[in-house]
């Protein structure tokens, strides 16, 4: 039976409250966020707590915004097995980039960032006396959901909250869009504090090193937002942002998936303290991959053609027992275990007859057969061998993305249940991995050579060099490093990708570069005249 209680909404009792106050940015005047009588927040610190924990809410979630980030490319699809996944097509349509203006996803997350940046004007405005730090976190929360709102739609409704609840908001594009944003970066930068890398929970917050992380980012892709090629003088400052990150003392950091635990390290730049992390660990596990928070959901998978991006057997991706590779796989595909490992009281374990809880399962790619914490060989429900494959297949060994059994799809694991069984409030939006590879991406856009820097974070992780690095290889390496981060539909958008063929996509939609965009939901459109339906809608 598919676990629908916990499917799709995983997310902290804060910020389901949050959502659910503020979905539309027509607001009537009975709504108590925005009023004709509005005349300041009495407690602005609190309003940003709350605003921090929608966004972890948000970015925790496996649907809406996650979905139109990973769900949309090539690196990851819900295929419908059995009845379960089904839902209507809601997961398929995102693959195949056959949506519609009225998908739920879609309506969603533009709903849920529009209102964190009414939420976040509250905050900024001055009847509400913010003190320094308040501006800068409300200035860099406001500038990460517009700038979401431009990288998906392409036009950000923007509300002045001076002026009344009736006031149609204006909708910035292009280049004032960017300069909205980038002003806002610029006023988190001065307000916000330094806080150095490794100091923990302290990181759950922004800081000078995420806004310029952001500040790289929009420079990164502007170019897309505003027609023609990457700017010279913005790769120039991408460069210089990373640089002064590294003077807060992040940097690259050996043990890759010890990264996505809650333990301090070098690399986090910016992350939440939601609990939804466990929608990372069990919506692709199978049903009884682990006994841990009540099994996996048997859901998401990745394509074939994005795990052989990686070193190793193609089908084969086996670790001894302490971790060690035995297919000739680099770091970062992790691998299967043949059981669990004794438990030892690491921090953020517990102890299951004498076995670390939730170690049978493998990080990074499972593929092939898997194992119980005794090394017992796993069964799907119907007692057939429990073994990940590469295709997705009928009952007729047809590709089909319906009629799918329990075991097709190979499935990824960058967070584990045996670290606190996806309770443990913590997830990375801004790595430092992605800084340095934004940097070497300016300087490939700038004429220089990164092959030095790619092959020295390549070397890190236990993956061979390359003999050069062009765009195609460091969107490669930027795939390899970075799935599962939400970043594959923009890298693929900025590197011209997003629109090609993969598996299972519409054949209609092959070379489509009007899916580059969401569509505006049609109820925004109609209470707000300012908008215009973009392309292809």
């Amino acid at each position: 039976m598919k676990r629908n209680q916990f499917k799709i909404y995983f997310l902290t009792l804060a910020s389901v409250i949050g959502l659910s106050s503020c979905t539309n940015l027509e607001i009537e005047e009975t709504d108590s966020i925005i009023s004709d009588g509005f005349q300041g927040l009495a407690d602005p610190s609190s309003t940003v707590d709350e605003l921090y924990n929608r966004v972890g809410g948000q970015y925790g979630d496996q649907a809406n915004f996650f979905a139109l980030q990973e769900v949309t490319t090539d690196a990851a699809l819900v295929p419908t097995r059995g009845t379960d996944w089904g839902d209507n097509g809601l997961w398929r349509v995102l693959h195949n980039h056959s949506w519609n203006s009225e998908h739920a996803f879609i309506r969603t997350v533009w709903d849920q960032f529009n209102a964190n940046q009414l939420f976040a004007s509250q905050i900024l405005d001055e009847r509400s006396n913010p003190t320094a730090q308040n501006i800068g976190d409300a200035s860099f929360l406001r500038a990460y959901s517009m700038w979401i709102i431009l990288d998906n739609y392409g036009q950000i409704p923007f509300r002045d909250t001076q002026l009344p609840s009736s006031s149609l908001p204006e909708v910035l594009t292009g280049q004032a869009a960017v300069d909205f944003i980038i002003a806002d970066l610029d006023r988190a930068i001065a307000n916000l504090p330094t806080v150095t890398a490794g100091s923990g929970d302290a990181l759950n917050k922004a800081s000078k090193a995420a806004a310029r992380h952001l500040k790289a980012k929009v420079l990164l892709n502007k170019h897309i937002y505003l027609g023609g090629s990457p700017d010279s003088a913005d790769m120039a400052e991408v460069i210089s942002l990373v640089n002064a990150i590294e003077g807060d003392q992040f940097a690259l950091q050996a043990g890759y998936f010890d990264l996505f635990r809650k333990e301090a390290d070098n690399e986090t730049i910016w992350s939440l303290s939601s609990l939804a992390t466990g929608n990372r660990i069990f919506n692709g596990l199978h049903y009884n991959s682990t006994s841990v928070a009540g099994g996996g959901w048997n859901g998401f998978s990745t394509l074939a053609e994005f795990y052989d991006l990686y070193e190793g057997d193609a089908n084969s991706n086996r670790v001894d027992i302490n971790g060690n590779p035995l297919d000739g796989q680099e770091e970062r595909r992790g691998g299967v275990p043949p059981a669990g490992t004794p438990f030892t009281g690491e921090p953020g374990t517990t102890d299951k007859d004498g076995l670390e809880d939730g170690s049978n399962v493998g990080f990074g790619y499972l593929i092939g057969q898997q194992y119980g914490l005794t090394g017992n060989a796993l069964k799907d429900r119907a007692g057939n061998p429990l073994t990940f494959k590469r295709d997705f297949v009928d009952a007729t060994g047809s590709p089909n993305f319906i009629n799918n059994d329990e075991t097709t799809g190979i499935r990824v694991m960058k967070y584990n249940p045996r670290y606190g069984g996806g309770f443990v409030g913590h997830e990375i939006v801004f790595r430092f991995s992605d800084a340095y590879l934004m940097k070497a991406e300016a300087m490939l856009r700038s004429g220089q050579d990164p092959t030095l820097m790619v092959n020295t974070l390549r070397q890190l992780r236990g993956a061979q060099p390359l003999a050069s690095v062009g765009e195609q290889q460091l969107l490669d390496e930027r795939g390899r490093e970075l799935f599962q981060e939400v970043w594959r539909r923009n890298d693929l958008i900025r590197f011209g990708q997003f629109n090609r063929d993969w598996l299972f996509k519409d054949a209609g939609q092959i070379g489509n570069t009007a899916r580059n965009l969401f569509p505006i939901p049609p109820a925004q459109l109609l209470a707000n005249p300012n908008l215009v339906q973009n392309e292809g809608y």
